[in-house]
């Protein structure tokens, strides 16, 4: 599995924000098929920082209705990745 496919995007929230001013923690939504050693790897050599620990979560799809036709979203899993002391990630917002 290539790293740049593990992560899909950030979670921007503001639980997630929280998260990263009190805890150093980031927020991901990562791949499906992707364990904590390979989201570990990955997030260090994407933003060249040093990865504490991941923990994981996995979300079932809902089910939408629009009108008469049901469907349902698609199952994801959420990573959330804490950094080492002093490690940050800048992301797309902040610049």
């Amino acid at each position: 599995m290539d790293m740049r496919n593990i992560i899909k995007k950030p979670i921007v929230t503001e639980k997630a924000a929280v998260l990263k001013e009190k805890h150093n923690k980031y927020t991901f939504v990562v791949d499906k098929d992707a364990n904590k050693f390979q989201i570990k790897q990955a997030v260090e050599s994407l933003f060249n920082v040093k990865v504490e620990s991941v923990h994981t979560s996995n979300y079932l799809g809902k089910s939408k209705r629009m009108g008469m036709p049901a469907g349902y979203r698609s199952d994801w899993k959420k990573a959330i990745v804490k950094l080492g002391e002093g490690q940050e990630i800048q992301m797309v917002e902040e610049a």
